[in-house]
C-alpha cells in the first residue's frame, strides 16, 4: 500500500482511539464522583444496572483500542491491507468502513459462514 494512503489510514486510527481514550477519562471521573445512594431499592438498582451497562461499552471499546493498537502495528511494519488468511489486498472500501480489519472480505464471508454452521 502506498505511504499516503497508510498516513491517511494511521490518521483515522489516531483519531479514533482518541475519542474513546476519552470516553472511558470520562467514564472513570463519572463513576468515582457519581456517588449518590438512592434509598430506593429500585433506583439503586437502576443505577447498578445502568453502570454495568456502562461498563460492558467501555470494555467492548477497550477491546476496539487494542485492535486499533495492533492496526498501527500493522501500518509500521508495511503488513497493513494485507489479509491474515489468504494473504490478499484488503479491499481499500473495507478497510474504510473498518480499518482493523485483518481479513478481506471473501475470508471473512467464509469464516462467518463457517460460524454459522456450527
Amino acid at each position: 500500500m502506498e505511504q499516503e494512503k497508510l498516513d491517511y489510514f494511521k490518521g483515522i486510527l489516531h483519531e479514533e482511539m482518541r475519542v474513546l481514550q476519552g470516553e472511558a477519562g470520562k467514564t472513570v471521573t463519572e463513576m468515582t464522583t457519581d456517588a449518590l445512594s438512592f434509598p430506593d431499592p429500585t433506583d439503586r438498582a437502576t443505577q447498578e444496572s445502568d453502570r454495568n451497562f456502562e461498563l460492558r461499552i467501555r470494555d467492548r471499546e477497550r477491546k476496539l483500542i487494542n485492535k486499533i493498537k495492533d492496526a498501527l502495528d500493522r501500518i509500521d511494519s508495511k503488513d497493513f491491507g494485507v489479509c491474515d488468511d489468504c494473504g490478499e489486498d484488503i479491499g481499500e472500501a473495507r478497510l474504510k468502513a473498518r480499518p482493523v480489519t485483518t481479513q478481506c472480505i471473501d475470508c471473512k464471508m467464509a469464516a462467518e459462514e463457517k460460524e454459522r454452521r456450527i
